[in-house]
């Protein structure tokens, strides 16, 4: 891997920030430079957010239209909105409860440019296991089951051990894993 660029977005308050700490961080234990930058909405809660992280040998912090590998969206319309950051056969997954994902009017394009999509009902999975403010976690376990770069599943779960604060730590491991047997289930 030369370069990784992962664009994340959703709502203030659905954990974009951590979500972007932990593929951050895992990413450095590996030994890969990382930079990256927050561009919008962190301090309102519900407003739109979106995080830039760009691995490896990168001389700036924000992923430029058409070159994104990976768009992770804990908010559908977030993910729609952001689709203009992702490159010809980059991959989008995106927690969503629609079961007509992507919309008819999103699919030719995406289909088009030979992305990747996949969704999941991250929030569900972490509603069921009485975590209702991680589907963060939810989604970055699915994602881990069907993408192996530029981190592994190992690796992020690694991560999420180190950087969940204490009380969270058992409570975040499961919602991961959760996320990771959805994706391994197909």
């Amino acid at each position: 891997m030369n370069i990784a660029n992962i664009v994340l977005c959703g709502l203030g308050g659905q954990g974009i920030l951590f979500m972007t700490r932990v593929l951050a961080m895992a990413a450095m234990d590996k030994g890969l430079n990382v930079m990256g930058a927050e561009t919008h909405g962190m301090a309102q809660r519900g407003g739109s957010v979106i995080s830039h992280l760009r691995l490896g040998e990168v001389r700036g912090s924000l992923v430029q239209t058409g070159t994104a590998h990976l768009l992770l969206a804990l908010e559908e319309n977030e993910g729609y909105r952001n689709i203009p950051f992702l490159a010809k056969n980059g991959k989008m997954f995106v927690n969503t409860n629609s079961l007509h994902f992507p919309r008819q009017e999103v699919r030719a394009f995406l289909d088009k440019r030979e992305i990747l999509y996949r969704a999941v009902s991250a929030g569900a999975i972490a509603l069921k296991l009485g975590a209702p403010r991680s589907p963060n976690l939810a989604l970055l376990g699915f994602f881990s089951a069907l993408n192996e770069e530029p981190l592994s599943h190992a690796e992020l779960r690694q991560t999420v051990d180190k950087i969940s604060p204490k009380k969270f730590k058992g409570i975040n491991l499961k919602v991961f894993e959760a996320g990771y047997d959805k994706g391994k289930a197909g």
